[in-house]
């Protein structure tokens, strides 16, 4: 089912490419629909769900009431209430460890410099819906937004026949401590979230995946508040050597597949032998899962590359720098040194990407289309400022005070140099 490569072929360099452009159209009507937002706010909101998702609502039908959300609870499994609150609780240790501290340096003379941390006031968190449900995706983004601090998170997410709501996704949002909850979705949501309607209140920050549409709404309004990420298709690559078993590869694998016809799946191996034994064993696994065209569409543009030795393999997914990257080698932590861009590390043969999405406990929200190289997992860190703190002594600021007059004068920024002089700052030389 996966074409088998040569590391060296030039298809695979062609791989690395992943610069996915958005169609102008695309981008003119989502600009459209965030100018409407900001203009009509909760009667836009009311108009595009009637166009884009076929439901009928009146502005005070936004806002989901406290009884609905209790009602969630006798509709959904309480094996999986159970499940959500075992995430949580993995979750939140997790994050826990990633809360960062104020600190302050005193100096013998009284200067003191530091950092203030402070959580981001309010964030908003978008969830899809409609015909998905994405309880994960709650769990993943309002979880580090509370360990951070946030006072107010809101969640928005499309509505279902008759303006209905997952009630999986309910449930996980009161499990996790949501504050408000909207049902709206697409760019429209976004814009409401970024510049505030009668009924939802702007935030200053938008999290949470989403179709192109969504993609692009929070491209449109980063600036007015702060974003996460611009998410790609997902991806997995695999390193893999003679000691992997052949089903859990493939099922990996198949796994990627099955979120989207544009998701990247790629197996780098050393051995010709494992790469045969996969191919085979996906065909087998195919037979039994649902999803057939978008996992076929993910395997058409997938491959097989081997490569001559375990350095190759590494050094070409450090190249790829995947959102997810699976070790299944001898010794996987011998190689972790060496690993230098990837959203995350799945190592060994029990630890399977979809265990990291859902209860591991490190968040899923990974940099993908190769921003691996310069972006990180979405963590506490994104809910939180940090504000410099510079209290300066009188014997500091005159010995910085030649550097200062300097720099000011270079800069042609004479106010600058006098801020210094006022003060009857004099540099004994």
């Amino acid at each position: 089912m996966l074409r088998v490569l040569e590391i060296n072929d030039p298809e695979v360099e062609r791989m690395l490419d992943r610069n996915f452009s958005f169609p102008e159209d695309t981008v003119r009507a989502v600009e459209s629909i965030v100018a409407r937002v900001r203009a009509e706010g909760d009667a836009a909101l009311c108009a595009l769900t009637a166009e884009f998702d076929g439901v009928r609502l009146e502005p005070d039908d936004l806002t989901v009431r406290e009884e609905e959300i209790t009602a969630a609870y006798r509709n959904v499994d309480p094996d999986f209430v159970a499940s959500v609150q075992l995430a949580r609780e993995r979750i939140l240790e997790f994050h826990t460890k990633q809360v960062p501290t104020s600190w302050r340096e005193l100096g013998p003379d009284g200067t003191t410099l530091g950092r203030l941390i402070r959580p981001v006031a309010s964030v908003g968190v978008y969830v899809p819906g409609g015909r998905a449900r994405y309880p994960s995706s709650v769990l993943m983004n309002v979880i580090p937004a509370k360990v951070a601090g946030v006072e107010r998170v809101v969640m928005t997410t499309p509505p279902g026949p008759a303006g209905s709501l997952d009630p999986h996704v309910l449930v996980a949002a009161r499990e996790t401590g949501v504050d408000e909850i909207y049902r709206v979705g697409g760019a429209q949501a976004v814009a409401a979230l970024a510049y505030g309607t009668g009924c939802i209140a702007r935030v200053d920050k938008v999290v949470g995946p989403g179709n192109i549409f969504v993609t692009l709404a929070k491209r449109a309004v980063f600036g007015v508040v702060g974003i996460d990420i611009l998410a790609g298709p997902s991806e997995v690559v695999v390193v893999a050597d003679n000691t992997a078993e052949p089903r859990y590869v493939a099922v990996d694998l198949l796994a990627q597949a099955e979120h989207d016809p544009q998701a990247r799946v790629l197996l780098i191996t050393t051995s010709r032998e494992l790469a045969t034994r996969v191919n085979e064993v996906m065909k087998e696994e195919f037979d039994l899962l649902g999803r057939p065209e978008v996992i076929s569409a993910a395997l058409a543009q997938a491959a097989v590359v081997i490569a001559p030795d375990l350095p190759a393999a590494v050094s070409h997914a450090n190249r790829f720098a995947p959102e997810h990257l699976e070790l299944m080698v001898a010794e996987p932590f011998d190689w972790l040194d060496r690993i230098k861009n990837a959203g995350a590390v799945f190592l060994g043969p029990f630890s399977p990407v979809p265990a990291g999405d859902y209860a591991a406990g490190p968040n899923h929200v990974l940099p993908t289309g190769g921003t691996a190289r310069f972006f990180s997992p979405l963590g506490v860190e994104d809910f939180i400022k940090r504000i410099n703190l510079v209290c300066l002594s009188e014997q500091t600021l005159k010995e910085l005070s030649p550097a200062v007059k300097l720099m000011a004068a270079v800069e042609g920024l004479p106010a600058h140099g006098r801020t210094v002089a006022v003060r009857g700052i004099t540099h004994d030389n």
